[in-house]
């Protein structure tokens, strides 16, 4: 293939080391489920990279591998570094990091599980332990109002409903 096909990047194009992904600075707690997906990443980003090897001669698959490297570095880093929350230790009767939070706002009532960072999805209603929303629930009770503070205006929510792991708490 003629070098006039293959993107070369501003780092320097390929053979360079890509810059790492930023860690957060935040403890990286984690949910036994964040902890196996952790795993599982780390796992499909070791098949890929060892596939891609197999092609040393394919330019493709070299700049491919850069960012294989550069993503494996991340998820070993996270998954080593990760502290796994058992919801038993958890205070069940306030929010806290592993909770499924039933919330009534203005909108009707949704329900938010907080996870770790590497967790978050907010189409499934999983929200990291460091967001706003987070923030504006931890330690609240059932009944009790919050404020989420959001760029768009705040929001104020009460809390329907605590559970971890199924077992509830309102």
């Amino acid at each position: 293939m003629s070098r006039a096909f293959v993107k070369e990047d501003d780092a320097g194009g390929s053979g360079q080391e890509l810059p790492d992904r930023p860690i957060s600075q935040h403890p990286n707690y984690v949910t036994e489920q964040g902890r196996a997906a952790l795993e599982r990443e780390v796992a499909a980003l070791e098949e890929r990279r060892l596939a891609l090897l197999a092609r040393e001669d394919d330019p493709v698959a070299a700049e491919e591998l850069r960012y294989v490297d550069r993503d494996l570095r991340y998820y070993t880093t996270r998954l080593e570094t990760a502290i796994v929350v058992d919801p038993a230790t958890q205070p069940h009767d306030e929010v806290a990091f592993g909770a499924a939070v039933t919330v009534r706002g203005k909108d009707g009532e949704r329900t938010f599980t907080i996870v770790g960072e590497d967790e978050a999805d907010l189409d499934a209603f999983k929200v990291s332990y460091v967001s706003p929303l987070a923030q504006a629930l931890m330690g609240a009770r059932v009944g009790e109002h919050v404020l989420w503070r959001r760029p768009a205006g705040d929001v104020e929510l009460t809390v329907k409903a605590i559970s971890y792991d199924g077992r509830g708490a309102g």
